[in-house]
């Protein structure tokens, strides 16, 4: 079986780190020789790699000398089958020669400007409309795949672990929790759901309402200022990022995710399936391509507070609906979003560009 070097320079974490981390595990698990390369001091470090053999670059630039270098000579030492990089500055510091030696593989999530990846060998995209941006915009169609992202089924948690998490959030015991994972950046449209929670009624069938904020990001302080101004911030729990964040899903009665059009896939909309809890969501790219609205998601436009605060009313008062959203999502995820044969999808495709070399 092939050899990879898996290399993500991000500093931050996100949902592509994570997918970044729980892909490589599972090729390992198949047992295909996996090697990750991150970037040195970055938040990645936090998260538990196993056994998986972890080099730290210094990924400072993109065009650093000494980092491009750093990935040469690792490159050099490693002689990995495939060479999979992620996003442009892992990307950019790495250049390979074309029908010798590894296999470079540029890995998108994302609608790039792509003078940062066509020097790549193949292209990955996680959903078809992003292929077919990157055939679009010149790159050759014989050269660019398709496979998507998967999730894996949540292991159970204990019950008192998961009634910790919900003590230490300090909301009321009947109250609602809507739970939105996500950094806190403009694509994730936070200030229109901020916006539509000023909307809402503080009660909702006589039960408080309380909305859960997973994560962190540059735009933190501009969003409590919101919430403070609309007189929402105390029904909001800034929870943070958090390192394992299976005990919210397991509390929330309802995700929302607001994110607006330029979100590419939303690996937020799998966990939720994976969980089996009731999804509202925009209709931004990635949801327009996986979700089915009405059947497994409650769909919004994007950029709309007041669509998303009837969304909200109408889920939080239909019990039936939000059952059969969560099964139906469920049953996404068994059927199109199975750890298995995606990387099978990544397996059969490393042999077919290794062949070929």
């Amino acid at each position: 079986m092939l050899s990879s070097l898996q290399m993500v320079a991000s500093k931050a974490l996100g949902g592509a780190e994570r997918w970044f981390m729980r892909f490589s595990a599972a090729l390992a698990e198949q047992g295909a020789p996996t090697q990750l390369a991150i970037r040195a001091g970055s938040e990645l470090e936090r998260l538990d790699g196993g056994p998986l053999p972890l080099h730290r670059l210094p990924f400072r630039t993109v065009w650093d000398p000494v980092s491009r270098f750093a990935v040469t000579r690792l490159i050099r030492e490693l002689e990995p089958d495939i060479v999979q990089t992620y996003m442009g500055r892992a990307t950019r510091l790495t250049r390979l020669p074309r029908g010798r030696g590894p296999v470079h593989i540029a890995r998108l999530g994302g609608y790039y400007k792509l003078s940062a990846y066509r020097h790549a060998h193949a292209w990955i995209g996680n959903t078809k409309g992003l292929c077919d941006y990157l055939i679009h915009n010149g790159l050759p169609a014989s050269r660019v795949f398709h496979i998507y992202n998967f999730i894996d089924p949540p292991a159970p948690l204990p019950a008192e672990r998961v009634a910790a998490v919900r003590s230490g959030l300090g909301v009321p015991d009947d109250a609602w929790l809507l739970l939105t994972p996500g950094r806190f950046v403009p694509v994730k449209g936070h200030r229109y759901l901020i916006d539509a929670l000023a909307r809402l009624p503080e009660r909702i069938a006589g039960r408080p309402l309380r909305l859960v904020l997973l994560g962190d990001g540059a735009l933190g302080a501009r969003l409590e200022t919101q919430a403070r101004q609309l007189g929402v911030a105390e029904r909001i729990v800034w929870a943070g990022w958090q390192q394992e964040p299976a005990p919210f899903f397991e509390l929330a009665d309802l995700v929302v995710f607001p994110s607006l059009e330029l979100e590419t896939f939303g690996n937020v909309i799998l966990e939720a399936w994976a969980h089996r809890r009731p999804l509202l969501t925009s209709l931004f790219r990635g949801a327009r391509e996986i979700a089915r609205p009405g059947e497994d998601a409650l769909c919004v436009p994007c950029a709309d507070p007041a669509a998303l605060a009837r969304g909200v009313q109408t889920l939080l008062g239909d019990a039936a609906l939000r059952r059969a959203l969560a099964t139906s999502g469920q049953e996404r995820v068994r059927r199109d979003f199975g750890r298995v044969p995606i990387v099978r999808q990544y397996l059969d495709l490393y042999q077919r560009l290794g062949a070929a070399r």
